[in-house]
């Protein structure tokens, strides 16, 4: 059996206030031709298929295109809910859909398997989705569940005992933080990592394979844990991580292998650094013309409008940041403190110069210019 793990689609999620339903569209759309191109059996959608709770009418209407395509490309395909879902939304309409789509998001039906034959027998697919304690923990009476790492330890005891009972083959899908992996700062929002949330490795003992959501990119964890990641960059701090999904390969031993299958990714981010002459002008930017950029400019002062003038060199040019390179080491003084350090107009002006500009107080130029003004209404004052 061939069976494709793919997770974190997000529908709806912009890119710095940018729209990416067309690109999300995009690669899903060479997703489901390499499910038609692979003779893929069963593609696993493990969680967040939705960016939030409410998703607006587009993202239904991509989702349904998407999982019709992949049902006529010739898989099965299981779809579990993730933390950024709504698990009723999600899966208010799953008895209706067509034969070949399931859509799993009852925490009471976990340990309840979804079953595919292929020639060598059955294969017992048990989808988990996102379990937030303090709301299912009333389901499983007389268990302790206070944290992520509890209920999914249980939900997965759940999934051994009925394997146990059933024997054969089997896949969990599952979103959550496993031990060990690395996150992304600012992405994987919404299950907080550390102490009692990670899931331990252990927790996943039994199944052959287990496909995991919630990480945005690709991690092995052990040969039979993995995430699949997103298949669209979200982050400036994705653009090193590779976008695609895993084809799980099981005989009729179990696991036999895993490859990774790359997606294509609609338009490169990259992040560049310079002043924001060299950024404007450098030709060495310029084979990043067309790509989503976040600009960090290294003047020591900040500059007028500087997403306007890079814009006019980077289309797409998405956050700037002022990152600055030899400026003055901080004094230790706010604005107001500055205000009252100062003895005279003078080094009031330079006081306030060295709140606007970073801690770069006047140049010796703008120094004379101010020298002169002030004397000049010092004169005027006392003619008056």
């Amino acid at each position: 059996m061939r069976i494709l793990h793919t997770s974190d689609w997000h529908i709806g999620r912009s890119f710095h206030g940018h729209a990416t339903l067309d690109a999300l569209r995009g690669v899903l759309e060479a997703l489901v031709a390499q499910v038609a191109q692979l003779r893929v059996d069963v593609v696993v959608l493990a969680g967040d298929v939705f960016d939030s709770a409410a998703p607006a009418p587009a993202c239904y209407a991509l989702l349904t295109d998407t999982l019709a395509a992949i049902s006529d490309a010739g898989a099965r395909i299981i779809v579990t809910s993730g933390n950024h879902d709504s698990a009723a939304r999600l899966g208010f309409q799953s008895a209706l859909l067509r034969e070949g789509i399931t859509v799993l998001t009852d925490p009471g039906a976990v340990g309840t398997p979804v079953t595919v034959h292929d020639a060598y027998g059955p294969v017992h697919f048990y989808g988990i989705p996102y379990l937030e304690p303090a709301i299912v923990r009333h389901r499983w009476e007389g268990v302790e569940l206070r944290s992520q790492a509890q209920t999914m330890n249980h939900a997965l005891g759940l999934v051994r005992a009925d394997l146990a009972a059933r024997g054969g083959r089997s896949v969990a899908i599952a979103h959550c933080f496993a031990a060990g992996v690395e996150a992304t700062p600012g992405v994987e929002r919404e299950i907080r990592q550390g102490g009692l949330d990670v899931v331990p490795l252990p927790a996943f003992d039994g199944p052959d394979y287990v496909a995991l959501g919630h990480i945005h990119g690709r991690q092995q964890l052990s040969e039979r844990v993995r995430y699949a990641g997103a298949p669209l960059h979200y982050s400036f701090g994705e653009a090193d991580k590779p976008r695609g999904s895993w084809l799980v390969e099981l005989d009729a031993a179990g696991l036999t292998g895993v490859e990774w299958i790359a997606l294509p990714v609609p338009r490169r981010l990259v992040t560049l650094r310079g002043t924001l002459a060299e950024l404007l002008e450098d030709a060495r930017f310029a084979a990043d013309e067309d790509a989503w950029v976040c600009a960090q400019y290294t003047d020591p002062t900040p500059q007028i409008e500087p997403m306007r003038r890079l814009q006019r060199r980077f289309p797409f040019c998405a956050t700037v940041v002022h990152t600055p390179v030899g400026a003055p080491a901080p004094d230790g003084l706010d604005y107001s403190g500055r205000v009252r350090a100062a003895r005279d107009d003078a080094e009031l002006f330079d006081a306030f110069l060295s709140h606007v500009r970073a801690g770069e107080g006047a140049t010796d130029a703008e120094r004379a210019l101010i020298r002169d003004v002030v004397d000049a209404r010092t004169v005027a004052e006392v003619r008056a």
